[in-house]
């Protein structure tokens, strides 16, 4: 069978997959927050080298609002996209700066659209002074739809450390001593201290790129998430393949730790 002939079949096929998908999912059941690493776009470079961008980061940058429209018809509230590590910040200056530019415009563009508010998660620190201005300069536009969590510089274990450092600090200027703050110190309150504070934790994680393991992505707030591993990298990703990990996750029985 040629290839353009398994294309046409495709170009067939997928339409009533996705909507029989569709029929079959119980909206109700749809997770409220969905963490998502974008994972593989180097790789689906290699795989495309006559794509203009030798690292794929541009082709990556493109799926995003076309997945945050996904996210709008299933009725998820909030999205976290991982766009940039902190262990990634140790590639060679020259991608790294090709990569926080593609991140500034695909910032702008999800904020030009006023479809969702936008929110940057991470070290920003870490980052050139004119993105992370940018990042901080970023205001809810409306109050209803997705809000779209940024991950930019981000790692797990920063951000743990950034919120115990957070509560100290908060403590120390309500006055209370280091021994009081220790024993007061739960749970709740280094929730209070994260990137997403006030926002529910992510019920389910998706990676693509076939890599099946966290990263450090949401390490707090995944203690109780569903994971989904997809094959496909990031710039392949299909709304087929969204609806799967919806499906996945509906028809799981959750139970919480128990």
């Amino acid at each position: 069978m040629s290839v353009a002939i398994r294309k046409i079949i495709k170009s067939v096929l997928y339409p009533l997959y996705e909507w029989r998908l569709v029929r079959a999912l119980d909206f109700s059941k749809t997770p409220h927050h969905v963490g998502v690493i974008l994972d593989g776009n180097r790789r689906w470079a290699k795989a495309n080298p006559n794509f203009s961008d030798p690292n794929g980061h541009k082709a990556g940058a493109s799926k995003i609002i076309e997945f945050l429209g996904w996210c709008d018809e299933a009725e998820v509230r909030v999205v976290t996209l991982w766009l940039l590590s902190t262990d990634n910040l140790k590639r060679s200056a020259l991608e790294i700066d090709e990569l926080l530019r593609i991140i500034g415009e695909t910032v702008d563009e999800l904020a030009a659209t006023g479809r969702w508010n936008i929110k940057a998660v991470g070290a920003l620190d870490l980052l050139p002074d004119w993105l992370s201005q940018k990042l901080g300069d970023l205001k809810p536009v409306r109050d209803d739809g997705v809000e779209v969590n940024v991950a930019i510089s981000y790692g797990g274990r920063r951000e743990i450390v950034d919120a115990v450092k957070s509560y100290f600090s908060e403590a120390n200027k309500s006055g209370q001593s280091i021994d009081q703050a220790t024993s007061n110190l739960s749970t709740d309150d280094i929730s209070k201290f994260l990137y997403t504070a006030g926002q529910p934790d992510p019920e389910l994680l998706i990676r693509t790129s076939g890599e099946q393991r966290l990263g450090g992505f949401l390490l707090w707030q995944s203690a109780l998430s569903e994971f989904y591993f997809c094959e496909a990298y990031w710039p392949d990703f299909r709304r087929v393949d969204f609806l799967r990990a919806l499906r996945a996750y509906s028809l799981r029985q959750r139970r919480f730790g128990s």
